[in-house]
């Protein structure tokens, strides 16, 4: 089965918000994207606002709606009271938790699911009490499935920043992608699905997707703006879908 794809559209709202305008639309660009083929879109909406704004949720969720109902919502961030009402009002179909600090500038570790399983363990349940898939954004480690699984978690999200960041280096990118691939046959035997994502791109995915069959969804953001800034959101989409038929 080929991994679907859900386009993170923070990039595009970063560089909306360097001005008082509304472009590049976000919610336009959602649109081409998942007319082209992605199968969700993915926001992390962060407590400053940087990027995508607590405004375009509600606008999203109506673009899923009305226009591509069989495509997902997927919504990550740190769980937080403001954080987690804002899930309620917008109904994803899917939260991705992720242990960032607000001050970061993007995720650059996965959760510690020992030292915060008592504080993640009722978050999981209450999101699913809502119908909501719960996925736990982790570090490759071949431990972690077994404990997401056990905190109630539907799926992982491997952390891939490392294996994108050996990308000048061949030796390096073996070793992360091999990391990779243990932690996820890991999550094959413990039940739990896999998804992934950061620092993919049309380059890596496929060995990604070799080594992980068990792969259901990347979430691409940046390497995906980068592409549609030279061929277009459309024709990035079909790129990235592309790679993951491998």
């Amino acid at each position: 089965m080929t991994a679907s794809l859900s386009v993170n559209l923070n990039a595009i709202a970063m560089l909306r918000n360097r001005r008082d305008l509304p472009w590049p639309n976000v919610i336009g660009l959602g649109r081409i994207a998942l007319a082209a083929g992605a199968s969700g879109l993915t926001v992390h909406p962060r407590p400053d606002e940087r990027h995508i704004r607590f405004s375009d949720l509600p606008a999203i969720r109506a673009l899923i709606d009305d226009e591509f109902p069989q495509a997902e919502f997927n919504i990550e961030g740190y769980p937080t009271a403001e954080f987690l009402d804002i899930v309620a009002r917008n109904e994803p179909e899917q939260v991705t938790l992720v242990p960032d600090d607000p001050a970061q500038s993007t995720s650059d570790h996965g959760w510690d699911l020992k030292q915060h399983a008592g504080f993640l363990a009722p978050i999981v349940a209450s999101l699913k009490h809502q119908a909501i898939r719960v996925s736990l954004f982790v570090d490759a480690d071949p431990e972690a499935p077994a404990a997401a699984k056990a905190l109630g978690a539907d799926r992982i999200e491997l952390y891939t920043g490392p294996y994108g960041g050996a990308h000048d280096d061949p030796r390096r990118e073996s070793v992360e992608l091999a990391k990779l691939e243990l932690t996820a046959a890991a999550a094959a035997k413990a039940g739990i699905a896999v998804n992934a994502g950061h620092d993919l791109t049309v380059a890596n995915l496929p060995a990604l997707v070799k080594k992980v069959p068990n792969l259901v969804e990347v979430s691409i953001g940046h390497g995906l703006t980068a592409d549609a800034l030279v061929h277009g959101m459309s024709g990035a989409v079909e790129r990235f879908l592309d790679a993951l038929k491998v």
